[in-house]
């Protein structure tokens, strides 16, 4: 039985502390299947289960911790490393890049990586981090999408709980894909900018 068969097998029995766990991991990088276990959650919830509301709370509040711990160890290796970084003036030229980068784009970017482009979330925390991105701002835009998220995948696993292994399976899909589009679009823009740069 895999880890994810194993998880869901438990869900009946372990309920919201096994959700807590699994959706605040998730947000820390682990490859834990969060979102089929938020609507797990969800259908068990309309079949009466657990009360719906304490569900989302649950998924949210763990989904939020996790956020705040990776954007910590963002920041306590962001403050080890700018020492070392700054002392060599092209990685010092990609530091500051990086900051302005999330200073003018970070909320979007907190947002959107919380629920559409998940897989990139824990990366995303790191890095928000590392590069001294405000925590209010940081905290903020994560709040707001970790509540599409949690709500978006709770009110699927709700709504259409007879057929709640399917939605999560095509949701997983499409999330990843939108994820890998994302990196190559930034991938080839970055690419484009070095290449007008040599000309």
């Amino acid at each position: 039985m895999s880890l994810t068969e194993t998880l869901l097998a438990s869900l009946p029995s372990y309920g919201l502390p096994l959700l807590g766990l699994v959706v605040g991991i998730s947000c820390l990088g682990a490859p834990l299947p969060a979102s089929i276990v938020m609507m797990l959650m969800g259908a068990f919830a309309t079949a009466g289960d657990f009360t719906l509301w304490i569900v989302v709370v649950v998924a949210l509040a763990s989904a939020i911790a996790g956020d705040q711990v990776g954007y910590m160890l963002g920041r306590l290796a962001g403050q080890r490393l700018v020492p070392i970084v700054e002392r060599n003036p092209d990685r010092r030229k990609a530091l500051e890049r990086a900051q302005r980068e999330m200073d003018a784009r970070g909320n979007i970017a907190v947002f959107l990586t919380r629920w559409l482009l998940s897989p990139l979330g824990p990366y995303l925390n790191l890095l928000a981090g590392a590069s001294g991105f405000s925590w209010l701002r940081f905290t903020m835009a994560g709040m707001l999408g970790e509540t599409v998220w949690v709500g978006l995948y709770t009110g699927l696993g709700a709504t259409f709980s007879e057929s709640v292994t399917e939605i999560a399976e095509i949701s997983g899909s499409i999330s990843g894909f939108l994820a890998a589009g994302a990196v190559a679009a930034f991938l080839g823009y970055k690419l484009l900018q070095a290449l007008r740069a040599k000309d």
